[in-house]
């Protein structure tokens, strides 16, 4: 939207952009960081993909450029930080230290504007696959290559008829009983931790799937993600909470005014037994 001001938030929540690895959708971020502020922003976690990378360096400029992005935020004024996840966990080790304005933590609360606290965290600590079945985790990732090798074929077949993406895999987990049940058992494993927290809610990332749902006296919000979805929570001024997807391939034509879809994912998905 060439010469139109960005739209500006209280705190946007960006979470799993997997920098790193091929699956990232780091043109799709670029454009929403080009017509996106925020006072204040949250990177909730697997913001860069250390699993891959030890695995296969990749790493083109585009992925460059969302960081000298975020940097280039985070002088101008913006408040960003860091929570580290578990592709990244490399950066629990700096918890505290500021890099180029940008702090790191493993965990932090966040107060909006009217006056709620919200547990921000990953959510892989409450993985318990990922804690104590390295080896599955791993094995588990590179299922997950697999599916957005098929994604990315997907999407260019779609691209050539014109179509809009759609997440191949997004689609598959959610018809996937197993994934359900994992879905469900997170998102109430996360709310308990919200309640021990003594915070009014919990906004996380890790399992790439956007939802705002309420449990109870607490509001449960997961940011999705950057490869398949293209999700960010955002904050209002009036501390409402909202969750929008740039669903607009980028390119040089000015994209139409409809880009930006907001989406509220209201259906409860039922708990693991």
């Amino acid at each position: 939207m060439p010469g139109q001001e960005p739209r500006t938030f209280r705190s946007i929540f960006i979470s799993d952009v997997h920098l790193g690895s091929k699956a990232a959708k780091t043109e799709f971020l670029i454009d929403f960081l080009r017509h996106h502020d925020a006072d204040t922003i949250y990177l909730v976690g697997d913001i860069v993909d250390g699993w891959r990378l030890r695995r296969t360096w990749h790493w083109p400029q585009s992925h460059n450029d969302v960081v000298q992005k975020l940097l280039r935020k985070a002088r101008k004024g913006s408040k960003i930080t860091y929570i580290a996840g578990n592709h990244d966990e490399f950066a629990r080790q700096f918890q505290g230290v500021h890099f180029g304005g940008i702090v790191v933590a493993d965990s932090v609360i966040h107060e909006t504007a009217d006056g709620r606290r919200f547990l921000v965290i990953h959510g892989d600590q409450f993985d318990t696959v990922v804690h104590n079945v390295r080896w599955l985790a791993y094995l588990g990732d590179y299922a997950y290559d697999a599916a957005m090798f098929t994604n990315r074929v997907i999407s260019r077949m779609r691209s050539l008829l014109g179509l809009e993406y759609w997440s191949f895999s997004s689609w598959a987990k959610l018809r996937v009983k197993k994934a359900v049940s994992f879905i469900g058992s997170f998102q109430t494993v996360l709310v308990q931790e919200a309640r021990r927290s003594e915070a009014d809610g919990v906004i996380c990332g890790h399992i790439h799937h956007a939802a705002i749902e309420t449990f109870g006296d607490v509001e449960y919000i997961n940011t999705g993600d950057w490869v398949e979805s293209c999700t960010a929570v955002v904050e209002h001024f009036d501390g409402r909470m909202e969750i929008l997807r740039w669903a607009q391939v980028k390119s040089d034509a000015p994209p139409p005014s409809n880009v930006l879809v907001p989406i509220r994912l209201d259906v409860r998905v039922p708990e693991a037994a």
